[in-house]
């Protein structure tokens, strides 16, 4: 008898970009070199060329086209990866040109997306960013994508396959959306339930693979996917984490960012970025061994300003620390150097959790009416009682409480 292994062979690729002078080809190139190997892929070649802008129907000019188209005569690559965002238009050429299936930087990220998500709502958010992407990049190739043909007996109302497509792909993206609003909802009745009970949030949020989810692992025994790769953790997970001072926060981990994040990703995990928006503190997580550490905190934080958190406490985490020979970014203010893999500088880190959080206590004094009895064991058991005394007019007490818990009784401080 003979055994055969079943081995999928990594598929190989070509990256192209074009520099325009609006952003490090380099580094650009590089990362899209991580993000095909995240993928799967295995790159053989990187072609650029500099221009003042793509050409608007082939991308690259003519004669690196015809270079391109060469390189993929003879080497028979499986795929051609854009370092940008191709209409439509340039798509198709490009792949008539080459003979060789074209994909852009949007479509390569989505792919990795669509690997990465766990959960209901992290799939859903991946289809619907997806059906939106390829709307407007439905096409077909002459009478393969109609009903209608020529001749007798094909006469009379009907429609193209291509608008049967748009069509049902129109209806699937309303159903998703509905379906998202839904979970949207359920999401912030969860963040207002938890600002009610008082609980404190703190959001893991930075570059992808600077090491948040190991970082969280290390902080919490989370057990989350964490590997050397862009995009290990798709789907946000919370965990309880206990501080110095004996308070306890639930620690988020979220999806990383990358710079040039496409638009429509943003908009399609919006309620999952939102536990970002909603936290009290947010640890800004950068990979200190990096050569982009700088970028990669500059891109996190431009993001997080159009998210709407520029006024939130944010604790710059240097992690990696371990690797890192230099460093650039200054260690002033909330900044603390860690390494989440030996646990280097992760009691500082707690300190700075604790110190940077919102206080959740008030000392006040409190006049009850004898007719609120419960108000007053409820008190008495959740807060510390200075001093209590029965007057004419109700039960007096000078109590330092939880201040979620002083708001239901605002009415009665004095």
């Amino acid at each position: 008898m003979e055994y055969f292994e079943n081995k999928i062979d990594a598929e190989r690729a070509v990256l192209i970009s074009v520099d325009t002078g609006e952003f490090d080809v380099d580094s650009s190139l590089a990362e899209l070199t991580e993000l095909a190997r995240t993928a799967g892929a295995e790159v053989i070649c990187e072609m650029t060329q500099k221009r003042e802008a793509p050409e608007p129907g082939t991308y690259l000019g003519k004669g690196k086209l015809e270079e391109l188209s060469d390189f993929c005569e003879n080497e028979k690559p499986d795929l051609v990866i854009v370092d940008g965002e191709l209409s439509p238009a340039q798509q198709k050429n490009i792949e008539t040109v080459t003979d060789v299936r074209v994909i852009d930087r949007t479509t390569l990220i989505l792919d990795i997306f669509a690997q990465r998500a766990l959960s209901g709502e992290g799939k859903l958010q991946v289809e619907l960013a997806q059906l939106k992407y390829a709307l407007p990049r439905l096409g077909g190739k002459g009478a393969s994508m109609s009903r209608l043909g020529g001749g007798i007996g094909t006469r009379g109302p009907g429609e193209t396959k291509l608008e049967t497509d748009r069509r049902h792909i129109r209806r699937r993206i309303s159903a998703l959306t509905e379906d998202l609003k839904a979970l949207e909802e359920r999401r912030t009745r969860h963040r207002e339930r938890r600002k009610k009970d008082g609980v404190v949030t703190v959001a893991l949020v930075g570059y992808t693979n600077a090491g948040k989810s190991t970082l969280m692992n290390t902080l919490t025994d989370a057990g989350v996917l964490a590997e050397n790769k862009l995009f290990a953790t798709l789907d946000p997970t919370a965990r309880a984490l206990s501080l110095p001072d004996g308070n306890s926060v639930l620690l988020i981990d979220t999806v990383g960012f990358i710079r040039r994040l496409p638009h429509k990703l943003v908009e399609a995990f919006k309620s999952t970025l939102d536990e970002a928006v909603s936290a009290n503190v947010i640890l800004n997580i950068c990979d200190a061994s990096s050569e982009e550490c700088s970028e990669h905190y500059r891109v996190t934080n431009e993001l997080l300003e159009e998210l709407g958190c520029g006024d939130k406490p944010i604790i710059t985490v240097l992690n990696k620390c371990d690797l890192a020979n230099d460093i650039s970014i200054p260690l002033v203010g909330n900044t603390v150097r860690v390494s989440a893999k030996t646990g280097e500088g992760l009691p500082e880190l707690l300190e700075k959790i604790a110190a940077a959080l919102p206080p959740t206590r008030k000392r006040v004094k409190i006049l009850l009416p004898f007719s609120m009895g419960g108000a007053g064991a409820e008190l008495r058991k959740t807060g510390v009682v200075h001093f209590e005394e029965y007057t004419a007019e109700g039960l007096l007490l000078d109590i330092t409480a939880e201040i979620f818990v002083l708001e239901k009784y605002e009415e009665y401080i004095i």
